[in-house]
This record gives structure tokens, sequence and C-alpha cells, in this order.
């Protein structure tokens, strides 16, 4: 294997430095004129055939999980839309029965749970994942079995938690599950364990997309796609994952924590042993107020395509909008307790919300200002996207008006947990993403579909959808600030509300025929195809709509513009002719190119798998081993976690393999390497990433830590003699070299040569010393008299203690996993990836373990 960032050039000038080094006078060459050999193009399409019968539930090509992610998640939005014409009949008049108390309370949390949860973020996901890397010209994303792991965990996880309501075990406790409500105390049945431990799941798929999704839009641009040359989407959705990443962490934790609570009883909310209920509310609004622009992002970029397309004109201020789409990013960031005005927080942090709650509003102003500049300099044709998106515009700008006025922290108090919260909720994610998307099923369903749906079915979809909102909606307005409190299942007679829930009941039913009459459309015209498709219907200008197979386009283009379809008409009969990079496979594998991440030049070819089932039973087993530990079935479950690593580790086998070809030409005779390692790899920027995840997941546990002592510093004891912390310390800075060393052996050794066993014994060495480290830490406290069910103190320590175990246990399975690599004699030097990311994990897990020790022992209460 090689490690350089390219290896070779063409003859000709010297290169030209830029990045990497890559000589950009070469992209000249193309397109080339020369004729391809026969049998490349049959080549292609049999390395990327297409699945058939049972094969479907072993694929792995974008195109196929990127359809089965999208309808699944269409598939909850209908789900979660039953349960609310439901909860509309119920309240259509006073005193009506036809859902029970109980059975209402499981509807409405299960309505906005399935809403928040199974579909919005996993739309936007799904449809990033079936369309970023057409728009991007790669072959796939970079880790293709990652996104069927994550679609499979989704799908699998996603419909036994919806299965739930069907035997009465559906929570009940609102879709945000405020504890004490959501206490031991007051729900001691396991229908709050469903909530928590299905959540927890279904968020790892989420994480493991914006994984996929992060690298994938870095590193897998066709080359001259600089980042001032992406399409809006992919620039959406890259802020999208990155907000996963840093966001998701946040509610994993406090799901985990509230299961720890109800299973154990250590009292992270109980206030009477140094707990807070209101730190449930810091570490779910700190996700849930950033999920509404993690939710809106992706769809405000779908917009700005789809905006230019029936304009036909380039839209208006690319580079406002990429600058808006980080700025909401950020600011959403400092918005979250935006939700707790009413829980009595001192003046100067209401204050600071309410403005930062205004700010955020700004930078989606911007967008929605370039959008309209977009359609008035342009052409519009009234297609029933431009209608969609017209509709989306007018909604969204509603929904962002009320949110400015419940950012006023007067007006909240009034209007808090009323009716008119869930009006203006409504008109931001209908507006803000239900109307782009069904936009963006009309727009891009040319890729994926024989046939287009109808023009004259979707205006009349369109005017259901956009009439039956409003007369939903709109009303709603009143009702919560005539005092209708929302969640409940009936109302008196005589409050002056009743023709208005009546209206409201309505409109929902008008909203649902529009979605029966897409549906009809879809049944009507929907034929699914990867090869044979309408194409583009609405004329966009961007990659995607370049002829295309299961891999991709034939040939990798080079980009030149922002939107090159219209910039060179020529362009796709050019890469349907094999005239750009990589017009055949270069090692008879599948394969792309992996390029820098700023100006997209061309680096290494990455090898990527193939069909596989064990993403499918890692998911299977993953969701046994969560729903197995809901009903308390305890050794189930352990066999099913052991199973699902087992299959996790079996799917890896074949991603680190050794291949004798070690450079390969993809065009015009540029040649570059093939699988490299080092800091220039996609696997290097996955961990990376990873360990970002990671890191929030303990970040959080300090903060939950640090608040509890602010609230309750009279239970805090003593931290353990501080002699003990420096032998912590001291192991852990050990630990640190072990993972190092273990890299630094294996690159010492000629290329070629049999490292021995040195290197993987180097690392499982540090992981023994983690574990003796942690095994200190752990006896310290106890000894100390802390007690994890005594105290908040105890919990929150003991929690931080439990989550580097875990850190931990994981390393000692990559250890072993590298041990039994090496013992096959596929540890090759001197660069291998596994044992690039295994020693790199631990040196995470010792630098994560010594900042909470430090944190925990030294500071409040230590000595």
């Amino acid at each position: 294997m090689s490690s350089g960032p390219l290896a070779g050039t063409a003859t000709g000038s010297p290169p030209r430095r830029s990045e990497t080094g890559f000589d950009h006078d070469l992209y000249r060459r193309f397109p080339t004129s020369e004729p391809r050999p026969e049998g490349e193009l049959e080549e292609l399409e049999r390395i990327w055939c297409a699945p058939r019968g049972w094969e479907l539930l072993t694929v792995v090509n974008n195109n196929y999980v990127g359809f089965f992610y999208v309808a699944t998640a269409f598939l909850f939005f209908l789900l979660a839309g039953i349960l609310a014409l439901g909860m509309r009949v119920q309240l259509a008049a006073p005193l009506l029965e036809f859902l029970p108390q109980d059975t209402y309370n499981q509807f409405f949390t299960m309505h906005g749970t399935v809403m928040m949860f199974l579909f919005a973020v996993p739309m936007v996901e799904a449809l990033g994942v079936m369309l970023l890397p057409q728009m991007l010209a790669a072959r796939d994303l970079p880790f293709p079995r990652l996104s069927a792991y994550a679609f499979w965990a989704y799908f699998v996880g996603g419909l036994c938690f919806f299965a739930s309501i069907f035997v009465g075990l559906a929570p009940d406790g609102g879709w945000f599950m405020y504890p004490p409500l959501t206490s031991i105390a007051y729900s001691p049945e396991i229908n709050t364990d469903f909530w928590l431990l299905g959540i927890g799941f279904i968020e790892i798929s989420a994480i493991a997309g914006a994984i996929e999704i992060i690298v994938g839009v870095l590193r897998t641009r066709a080359p001259g796609m600089t980042l001032d040359r992406m399409p809006m989407f992919a620039w959406a959705m890259l802020v999208f994952a990155v907000m996963i990443v840093i966001a998701f962490p946040s509610v994993i934790l406090c799901t985990l924590l509230l299961e720890i609570e109800r299973a154990f009883n250590w009292p992270f909310f109980d206030p009477t042993r140094g707990g807070d209920p209101l730190l449930w509310q810091h570490l779910f609004w700190f996700f849930g107020h950033p999920e509404v622009y993690i939710i809106f992002l992706p769809a405000a970029g779908l917009m700005s395509m789809m905006v230019a397309a029936v304009a036909r004109t380039p839209l208006v201020g690319y580079r406002l909008n990429v600058l808006a789409l980080v700025a909401t990013g950020f600011i959403s960031f400092g918005v979250w307790a935006h939700h707790m005005f009413a829980t009595g927080m001192p003046r100067v942090s209401t204050g600071y919300f309410s403005a930062a709650s205004m700010a955020v509003s700004l930078p989606a102003g911007i967008q929605v200002f370039c959008w309209i500049a977009t359609l008035a300099s342009g052409r519009i044709r009234w297609t029933t996207p431009a209608l969609f998106i017209v509709g989306s515009i007018v909604i969204f700008t509603m929904g962002g008006l009320t949110g400015v006025m419940v950012a006023m922290v007067p007006f909240d108090w009034q209007v808090h947990d009323t009716y008119f919260i869930v009006a203006h909720l409504h008109y931001v994610l209908l507006g803000g993403m239900v109307f782009p998307m069904f936009a963006a099923f009309y727009y891009w369903i040319g890729m994926t579909s024989a046939r287009a749906l109808s023009e004259r079915l979707g205006k009349w979809v369109f005017g259901l959808m956009f009439a039956g909102l409003h007369i939903t909606f709109l009303p709603m307005h009143l009702t919560g600030m005539m005092g209708m409190p929302r969640r409940v299942y009936t109302y008196l007679p005589g409050r002056g509300i009743e023709t208005l829930n009546l209206v409201s009941t309505i409109g929902a039913m008008v909203l649902a025929a529009g979605v029966l009459l897409f549906l009809i459309d879809l049944a009507r015209n929907f034929r699914f195809t990867a090869d044979d498709s309408a194409g583009n219907v609405y004329g966009g200008g961007t990659l995607e709509w370049l002829p295309t197979g299961l891999y991709s386009a034939r040939s990798i283009p080079v980009v030149k513009s922002r939107d090159p379809l219209w910039d060179d008409p020529a362009i796709g009969r050019d890469v349907a002719e094999g005239r750009y990079l990589l017009p055949n496979s270069a090692t008879g594998l599948r394969e792309t190119i992996i390029t820098s991440p700023v100006n997209a030049e061309p680096q290494y070819l990455q090898l990527m798998p193939g069909p596989s089932p064990y993403p499918l039973g890692a998911a299977v087993f993953t969701a046994g081993f969560f729903l197995a530990l809901t009903v308390q079935a305890y050794a189930f479950s352990a066999t099913s976690g052991v199973l699902a690593v087992a299959c996790v580790l079996r799917w890896l086998w074949e991603t680190d393999r050794p291949i004798r070809q070690t450079h390969a030409d993809i065009g015009a005779g540029i040649t570059v390497p093939i699988a490299i390692t080092g800091p220039s790899s996609h696997g290097w920027w996955a961990l990376n990433v990873l360990m970002v995840v990671m890191g929030m997941i303990a970040l959080m546990g300090v903060f939950a830590y640090l608040y509890l002592y602010g609230i309750h510093p009279e239970v805090w004891i003593a931290a353990p003699p501080l002699w003990q912390t420096g032998a912590i310390t001291a192991l852990l800075a050990l630990a640190l070299l072990a993972g190092w060393g273990a890299r630094r052996l294996l690159a010492r050794t000629p290329e070629g040569e049999y490292p021995g066993q040195g290197p993987w014994l180097t690392a499982a060495a540090g992981v023994a010393v983690l574990a003796g480290a942690l095994y200190r830490d752990w006896s310290g406290w106890q000894a100390a008299g802390l007690d994890p069910a005594a105290t908040g103190q105890g919990a929150t320590v003991f929690m931080l203690l439990a989550f580097q175990s875990f850190c931990v246990g994981v390393a000692a399975v990559m250890a072993l996993y590298l041990g039994y690599r090496s013992g096959r004699g596929l540890l090759t030097a001197p660069a291998n990836v596994t044992m690039d990311v295994v020693g790199r994990f631990i040196s995470y897990c010792t630098v994560q373990g010594l900042a909470t020790t430090l944190v925990v022992r030294l500071l409040p209460g230590g000595g």
C-alpha cells in the first residue's frame, strides 16, 4: 500500500503546486477524443450488477438503499399522519369519546416521536443517500455498507418501535419525555422504556448516516468541483451532518441517563437526592431545537436547487446562501433554552436566549430573499414543483414570524404549552420541510422512475395540501390565544373554541385528501428503475441528470462551473462515451475517486465493498439487543449484542483487503495510488467524525456533572486523594504511548515484510493499561464512599466511568480483531488501515479518560 497523496502524473510540464500537488493543466485533456476500448461498459455493468430476488436484502448501492430509505421514511410520515387524524377527530367537538384518554396520550406521543425521529430527519438523510453520489458524480458514497446498516437499523428499529402502539405499550409521556412524569414513580410500565431505548437505537442510524455524508461530500466530489462549485444541496447536507454529529449525542446521553435512573435508581433527575429534572430539558433541547434546523437546512438546499431550475436562471446569492446555511447551524446551538422560558430561568439567561432566538431567523431570511430574487429574475414555469416551492416560502415565512413572536419572553409566557405553539411548529415544519419534500418528489422522480408523475394531479395535490394546512393550523393560533392547552384529549363546551376545533379537523381531512391523491398518482405512474428513468423533466443543470447506471456516471467528469449541464450541453454525451476520468474499472472491482476536501483534486482510488448480508444481520441483532433490554431479557440481549458485533467485524473484513496493484490509470495518463492510509484517507476522516460523536457524549456528561453541582453542591463529597489522580494520569499517558507506538512499529517495517506480532500486541497492551487506569479510578471513588444510587454526584461520576468502560471495551474488541488479522498475515507494512484506526482510537480513549478524570477529581468537590 502507498501512503503518498498522488503517485505519478502524466508527462508534460511540471505540476503546478496546489492543495495536493496536482497539476490542474491535466484537466485540459478532458474530454478526450480517443475512442474507448470495447467491453468497458459491459465490465462496469457486470461489476455493478442489479440485485435479483433475495439479493435485495444484501444490496449496498445508493440507488437501492436510498430508495428504500425514502420509501420507509414516507411510510412513517403516513403512519404519523393517521395518528394525527385520530387526534383531530377526538378534538372535533367537546367531550367526544373517539379515543380514550390513555390511547390519546399514546397517539400524540407517537405522532410527535414518529414525525421528528422516524420521518423528518431520516427523510432528509435518505434523500442525501439517494441524490448525493449522482450530484457529486461519485460511483457511490464512501461507506456503502455503513449506509445499508443505517437503513436496516432504522427500518427494523422503527417498525418494532411503532408496533408497540398495537399492543398498548406505546410511550405516553410526550415526544419530549420530561421527567419526573416519565420516572419510574409515575410511569412504572415499560412504555417509557420502549421510547428511551428505541429512540437511542434509531439515533445510532442517524449518526452512521451523518458520518457517511460528511466524508462523502468532502472526499468523493468529482475532480474540479471545488467547495465554491458544490451544489447547494451538498452544502446543506454537509452542515446537516455536522449538526447531527454535535447535537444527537446529547439526546443519546439523556435517554441513557433516564433509562439508567429507571433501571438502577441512579438519581440524575431526582431533586431529593441531588439530581434535577431540568437537567433533562437542557440535554434534550440542546438536541431538540437544533433539530428544527437539522430538518430545515437540507430542505433549504433542495429549495435552492429547484428554485434555479423552475426560474431557469442561476441561484441569486449562492455564497450568501452558503453563509446562511453555516450561520444557521452555528447560531442554532445557542437557542436551546428558548423552550424553557417558563421554567424560571434567570433574567440574564432568558434575555440571551431571547436575542439568540431572534438572531437565528436572520440567515433563514437571507435564503428566503435569495429564493424570491431568483424567481423574480427568471422566467417561472408554473409546474407542480414551482407551486410547492412558492407555497413553501409563504408557509415557512408565516411560521418564522410566529417564531419571532414566541422568542419574546413575555409573549411566550402567555402562549407556552397552548395550541399557538402547535400552530407555529407545524407552519415551520410543514412549510420548511414537508412542502419542499413534495416539490423534490416531483422534481427528482425522473431519477428513479421510468415515468414522471402527473402534472395535472400534482397541481390538485398542491391545492388540497396548501388549503388544508391553512384551514387546519391557522385557527389554532386563535385557539391557543383563547387558552386551549396542548396535549389534552378533550375540553368542556362553552369556551368559544368549539367552532375553531371543528374547522381544524375539517382542514386536516382536506390535507389528508391531498396526500391520498399523491399516493394515487404514485400508484398510477411510479415505476422504479435504476438505469432507464424518465430523466431531467424540469431541466436541472447539475450532475445528477447525467446519463447513469448502477455505477452512477460512466465516466467522472471534470467540473468547471456550478451548473455544468447548462454551461456544457455536450457533457452528458461525453460522460456516457467514457471521455472523462475512470471510464472503466481500473482494478476489476468497485471503485471511486477520492478527491481533496477543498479543491477536489484526485488523490487516490478507493476500492468499494460489494453486496453483503452482514449489514442487515448487524441491524437485526442490534435491534434485538435494545428490544431485549426493554423487556429485561438480559441473556438474549447479550447474545444479540455479540452477534451484532460479529456481523460488523465480518463486513469490515473485506474493506481492508490487500491488493497487488498499487497504482491505477484513471484516464489520460493520470495515475493515482490505490487505498492509501494516513490523514488523506477517507477512513481517517470517518474516525475523526466518530471521535467527535463520542467526545460530545463525554462533554455532555461533564456538563451534567457541573450542572448538578451548581444546583446541589451540598451533596458533593471530596474526591479521592490527589496521588491517585497522579497515578491514573501516568497510566493513561502510558496507554497513549502504546497506541502511538503500535503504529510506529508497523511504519518502521520495510514494505513487503511481515511485521510480526509486535504491533498488535503493543496495541493490546495499551488497552490493558487503559483498563487498569479505569479500575483504579472506579475503585478510588468507591473507597471514597461515593454511591451512584445515593447522590447526583455519584450518578454522574459513575456514568462517566461507565461510558469510559464502554469505550475501552470497544478498543479491546478492536485490538483482538487487529490481532486476528495479524495472525492471518493481513497486517501489511509499512501502513495499514486497520492498524491506523485501532491505534488512533486507543489514543482517543486515553485523552477522553484523562479529561473526564481531571474534571471530576479536580473541579467542584475535588481535593
